[in-house]
């Protein structure tokens, strides 16, 4: 496509709602957006490793008219080992300055103070692919590694998950950071609401459903 088609191509999109719940739940995770221009305007960043192709082709779908180029490997080698992992960028657009401003302090990511207002259950189920997994092979919790974030941030979420969500949810210290852990209380709740959501290559984040009383006789 040609710079002039692009720029005409550029100018019909518009993200929908799906698309819009879908981003905050990777930029909590995983996806970073970059500006080329200063801040004008902004690109969406996939990049997940090579046993998550899937995962990548399903947000390659759901992006797909604000990508130009089909998902690509990239390899990296690091201390002489190679690793593998998907990538696709979308076009630079004005619609992502929001996200940015929000998501974004400095150069650093970071959660935004109206996360209450935009994280749905999808966004959540999102995020926790990116970012969720069983406690323990013999709990029903889950925790969110959220590392990354500073321990303010992560208050933030945890204030969100328990009072819009109704999630038991608190902050746990760990060598790189805090991560969150979602008590086994709140297993059933947390998963009615992002089973809708979750790819069955993504179900074995989620602890196996287990009985709680002895079957009657």
């Amino acid at each position: 496509m040609h710079s002039r088609a692009i720029e005409e191509h550029k100018k019909k999109l518009r993200l929908n709602s799906v698309q819009r719940e879908v981003i905050v739940g990777k930029l909590l995770g995983d996806a970073t957006l970059e500006t080329q221009d200063g801040g004008r305007t902004y690109r969406l960043r996939i990049e997940q490793g090579e046993k998550q192709k899937l995962y990548v082709d399903h947000l390659y779908d759901i992006f797909r008219e604000w990508v130009l180029t089909p998902p690509q490997r990239k390899i990296t080698l690091i201390d002489g080992k190679s690793y593998s992992k998907w990538t696709f960028s979308t076009v630079s657009h004005g619609a992502f300055r929001f996200y940015a401003h929000q998501f974004y302090k400095e150069g650093r990511k970071c959660v935004p103070k109206l996360i209450h207002r935009l994280l749905t259950e999808r966004s959540l189920a999102y995020w926790f692919m990116d970012d969720g997994s069983i406690k323990s092979a013999h709990s029903k919790g889950v925790v969110l590694n959220t590392q990354s974030f500073t321990r303010v941030d992560v208050q933030r979420l945890i204030f969100c998950l328990e009072h819009k969500f109704k999630l038991s949810a608190k902050e746990r210290r760990q060598k790189e950071g805090y991560q969150i852990y979602i008590s086994g209380r709140s297993y059933e709740r947390l998963s009615r609401m992002i089973n809708p959501y979750l790819l069955p290559t993504m179900r074995y984040k989620l602890p196996e459903p287990r009985r709680t009383h002895l079957p009657k006789r």
